[in-house]
């Protein structure tokens, strides 16, 4: 009897739908920046990390987090992905830290930058995408 109440109590709480949908702000697979990214454009520059910024991608409250990598060609703007993501990452980055970056090499504003698949520190490295270039936050994926 008391499964039966447990039941009859809980049912109401899932005939209710679940209205806690966010998305990804703008980050997800079909939006115009991740189609930016080229698996056939990846390569890997290393340097020191002259900056770390929180950046604005359009309207709304789509922040990203760039880094400025200062490398032996020069500094190069390296796009790290949605700040939310990668608040939640054990990896940070700081400015003055060392770094190796895998990504994407591609056109943004006019100027050449790095959308990252993996950032190393030391022994530890920052997945961002995997080969594909699907994005690690994206959670659902096509087969």
């Amino acid at each position: 009897m008391a499964t039966l109440s447990a039941a009859l109590v809980a049912a109401p709480v899932f005939a209710t739908p679940w209205q806690q949908w966010r998305g990804s702000g703008g980050w997800g697979m079909g939006s115009a920046y991740q189609r930016m990214y080229d698996p056939a454009k990846v390569e890997t520059v290393a340097g020191e990390v002259v900056g770390v910024d929180e950046v604005s991608m359009g309207k709304g409250p789509k922040k990203g987090i760039h880094l400025k990598l200062k490398t032996d060609q020069g500094t190069i703007p390296v796009h790290l992905g949605p700040s939310w993501y990668l608040e939640r990452q054990d990896t940070r980055i700081a400015t003055g830290d060392r770094v190796e970056v895998k990504g994407a090499k591609v056109e943004f504003g006019g100027k050449p930058a790095i959308i990252a698949a993996e950032v190393k520190k030391g022994d530890e490295v920052l997945i961002l995408r995997d080969a594909a270039g699907v994005p690690a936050w994206a959670g659902w994926r096509r087969r």
